[in-house]
């Protein structure tokens, strides 16, 4: 029986890939709510990060959920066990769909009892698709940044967790270790003919399904689009072709 993770957007309208995640990383919850009235029903889950979230986005995250939508919190927690968990317990009382912890293992083991019988899906980020392994070196790890995520990847199947979030290069070596039921959740996400931005580790829609990925998180190729919209009907049908 796949992981719930997998069915999160199941209730969607038949147009909308329910693996489409958009991001709403905007400054302001008026041009988020704006975003999402323009793509209207065309996207069904939302990533809400910090810009968001420290200028209303809490309120906002409930406001989709009241209206239909799934919410993905982007929030990266890592702190000592007791805060983590005390953290994880108010976001289940806020009913979001999907919450990201730091792949710590003392961290996800916190958030996991946490959890334990709501059904938020727990997501462990492993390495930041902004990261190269220059940028790894640096941060002092010795492993390549796909060494550090495959190390991440078996501690949060250890701990628990709902899922994983890793660039989509490294999709296929996490879902070989962590079997088929967990959820991989891939940023990073660029359709043909985008602009790169600040990632540097990328791949298209259809091409992370195909690795092993579950869930899509798109942002400045659907927000900064003309008419987003449009944009995330084409994203959509690049993704059905996997």
């Amino acid at each position: 029986m796949p992981h719930a993770a997998h069915d999160l957007g199941a209730r969607a309208p038949e147009n909308v890939d329910p693996r489409l995640i958009v991001a709403l990383d905007v400054p302001t919850v008026a041009e988020a709510e704006a975003l999402v009235e323009r793509i209207g029903d065309n996207a069904m889950f939302y990533k809400i990060g910090y810009q968001l979230a420290f200028a209303g986005g809490f309120t906002l995250a409930r406001d989709l959920k009241a209206s239909g939508r799934k919410v993905f919190l982007d929030m990266k927690l890592l702190d000592i066990d007791n805060t983590i968990a005390k953290g994880v317990e108010n976001v289940v009382r806020m009913g979001v769909d999907m919450l990201t912890i730091h792949a710590y293992p003392k961290a996800m083991r916190a958030a996991v009892q946490a959890a334990r019988g709501s059904d938020l899906c727990l997501l462990g980020v492993t390495v930041l698709t902004s990261m190269d392994a220059d940028d790894v070196a640096e941060a002092g790890y010795a492993l390549s940044p796909e060494d550090l995520v495959l190390r991440r990847a078996h501690q949060a199947l250890d701990a628990g967790m709902g899922g994983i979030v890793c660039s989509a290069a490294e999709a296929r070596a996490v879902r070989e270790i962590v079997g088929p039921d967990m959820a991989i959740v891939t940023p990073g996400i660029r359709p043909s003919g985008a602009d790169l931005g600040d990632q540097k580790r990328v791949m298209s829609p259809a091409d992370a399904l195909e690795a092993g990925a579950t869930h899509l998180v798109v942002g400045r190729p659907i927000s900064a689009a003309s008419d987003p919209a449009a944009a995330a009907r084409a994203i959509s049908a690049e993704m059905n072709k996997s």
